[in-house]
């Protein structure tokens, strides 16, 4: 059968992708299912069976002009990957995505040394300016290595954006890649778990030294951001894998308005995010309510995703 699918997934690779289509397409290969295991019952070998399925299927040309289906040109038509594509893409997006939750976890980090090293040289006089100096300069070197990290994951992915397109997979590429899905769960769940119960517990520390001395609440703070840093390298890392397979496996034409939804999402992510980390900046070394300001970054989060929902209802309602 799975060569019968491939020959099917070929013939209709060419033609428009409409329900209609998927439909006739389904029932054609229930019919030739049927016909497959029927000849296999009466004695007919693998190939035999194979054979006579496939020419008694008739020619695809015959049969989309009788239903008045216009084939799409071929400038138009859907690519089918190839397996070497498919692992191509799934290494680079693993690799973006661990460079970019480096980049990431030193940011976080950064911002950690200067708010560590701000406290230790606070009570110095002598030191007081050279302390927060040298956090500012170690800070930026950081941000600056991060900043180079994103550019790289960034530019490894450029060469497969032709993939926003549209394509399609054979059939036995799709079931091995499922296959592999299937394996990873696990992981990817393990992940997620521990990335949660990190987030969860890291304001804990905040808490703990404000309780101990006011003056150790920036240790907590910094504490803080590297146990986040760890729980969003998590989420961004295995996230990306989790998303390879979600996007090679997902239907080959993606709607313009699941499209216009992705560019919204990533655009409240871009002004949400750092908009929430200026303000945890600033309400912490201006104001010192390090004890409470890290409940940005959550509420951005909730914000993030009422912002997405409440625009997906308006664009189902624009379009009901």
């Amino acid at each position: 059968m799975e060569t019968i699918i491939v020959y099917l997934d070929n013939m209709f690779a060419g033609l428009p992708k409409t329900p209609e289509l998927e439909h006739l397409k389904h029932e054609l290969l229930s019919g030739m299912e049927e016909k497959y295991l029927e000849l296999k019952l009466a004695g007919k070998s693998e190939n035999e069976a194979i054979g006579i399925v496939i020419s008694e299927f008739g020619n695809i040309e015959e049969l989309t002009a009788e239903l008045g289906i216009d084939p799409v040109a071929p400038e138009q038509a859907i690519p089918v990957l190839t397996e070497e594509e498919v692992y191509a893409y799934a290494a680079a997006r693993r690799s973006a995505g661990l460079w970019t939750g480096i980049g990431v976890f030193l940011c976080a980090c950064g911002v950690a040394f200067l708010i560590t090293l701000d406290t230790i040289f606070e009570n110095k006089a002598v030191m007081s300016d050279k302390g927060s100096m040298l956090g500012l300069v170690g800070m930026f070197v950081l941000v600056a290595i991060a900043v180079g990290m994103f550019i790289h994951s960034g530019m490894k992915l450029d060469r497969f954006k032709s993939l926003e397109q549209g394509f399609q997979l054979p059939y036995a590429l799709k079931m091995a890649l499922q296959r592999s899905q299937s394996l990873y769960a696990p992981t990817y769940r393990l992940s997620l778990i521990t990335g949660v119960c990190l987030c969860v517990l890291s304001p804990a520390f905040i808490f703990t030294t404000s309780y101990v001395n006011d003056d150790y609440a920036p240790y907590g703070v910094a504490t803080f951001l590297f146990i986040a840093a760890v729980a969003v390298f998590l989420f961004i890392y295995y996230g990306n894998i989790q998303g390879t397979y979600t996007k090679l496996l997902e239907e080959p034409n993606i709607t313009a308005e699941k499209q216009e939804e992705n560019r919204f999402v990533g655009v409240v992510g871009a002004v949400l995010w750092p908009l929430a980390t200026a303000i945890f900046l600033f309400t912490g070394f201006v104001y010192g309510r390090w004890d409470v300001n890290w409940a940005v970054f959550p509420i951005a989060g909730v914000l993030s995703g009422m912002l997405s929902n409440v625009h997906h209802v308006l664009k189902r309602k624009d379009i009901s």
